[in-house]
């Protein structure tokens, strides 16, 4: 069965001997690499007579990477389906693991360590406590696990991690008023660049394109190759043009509309859709090449698109 568990919503395989699978969201008891923990079952609608309907090649080819970079992997083995008292101490572990975090925070505050502390994890069977946080560069952390381990009498782990990932552990509500993407449903994070925004015509606001991570939105390529099939379809600006309204050339054109904005040599100005137009002559010039796949944070973005503003200024 696929299950995801942990605070990095990672999804595995998990060998059962179940002969009845609920329809219901549900949550189980697992046996994980990591330790006994609770997770929730997968895609509940997708099976046959307790199997997966999918194999796990068929899942590999359904995210298009291969097998070593596909974010279902090799789980382990499932216990037992959750019970009132497993959900119970779930809560309680929940409960306990603010005071540890804030012990943890403590303890960086008095060493002095210069990294952010995001999150932290108490695995269920108490095998092991995960901290994860930023730092700008690596912290050697062995004093601060030394008592962390002395105060939790436990395995302590520390996970240094991205702002992606910090998004994915702590991020909430986005201003679209859904949960984060990367949270909810997003397994590969694909880079988004500047020129997507550009396309869709989206403010150039870091401040109104960026997630919670800091970098643009992930959003931004959901409709990119939709917004790039269309503009093939508009002629460059520029480019001399023949309408049944008369010739002209393209001064503007529209993505989304398809309508072309077209100045006669009278100085008249119209619109027609993209159909309608017949391309005389393209301007001189190469076309903006396609955009690579280049991620950029928000102050990255800011200073490409100042210095992009400068050198249009020269």
């Amino acid at each position: 069965m696929l299950v995801r568990y942990g605070k990095m919503g990672t999804t595995g395989w998990f060998t059962h001997e179940e002969k009845n699978m609920p329809k219901a969201s549900t949550k189980v008891m697992i046996k994980s690499e990591r330790g006994l923990e609770i997770g929730e079952v997968v895609g509940r609608f997708c099976y046959k007579s307790c199997a997966f309907k999918k194999n796990e090649d068929a899942v590999v080819d359904y995210y298009a990477v291969g097998k070593a970079d596909c974010p279902v992997t090799d789980g382990g083995k499932f216990v037992r389906y959750a019970t009132e008292q497993d959900l119970s101490d779930e809560h309680h572990i929940n409960i306990g693991a603010k005071e540890e975090l804030r012990k943890c925070k403590q303890i960086i505050s008095e060493l002095n360590l210069p990294m952010k502390l995001v999150d932290i994890e108490h695995i269920f069977g108490g095998e092991r406590i995960i901290f994860y946080f930023t730092a700008e560069n690596r912290i050697d952390f062995r004093e601060l696990v030394k008592r962390l381990a002395k105060e939790f009498q436990t395995r302590i782990e520390m996970r240094q991690v991205g702002s992606r990932d910090a998004a994915k552990i702590a991020a909430d509500i986005e201003v679209c008023g859904q949960p984060c993407c990367c949270a909810r449903f997003l397994k590969i994070l694909k880079p988004v660049n500047m020129k997507m925004a550009k396309l869709q015509k989206a403010t150039l606001d870091p401040a109104k394109i960026s997630g919670y991570c800091g970098r643009l939105k992930c959003c931004l390529r959901y409709e990119d190759h939709t917004y790039r099939d269309l503009v093939k379809k508009l002629p460059r600006k520029k480019a001399r043009v023949k309408t049944s309204q008369g010739e002209g050339t393209v001064i503007d054109a529209q993505v989304l509309t398809q309508l072309v904005s077209i100045r006669t040599d009278d100085g008249t100005v119209f619109a027609v859709p993209a159909e309608e137009v017949e391309i005389i002559q393209q301007p001189t010039g190469r076309p903006e090449p396609e955009h690579d796949d280049i991620e950029l944070d928000s102050e990255e973005f800011n200073e490409q698109e100042n210095s992009e503003h400068q050198d249009g200024k020269q």
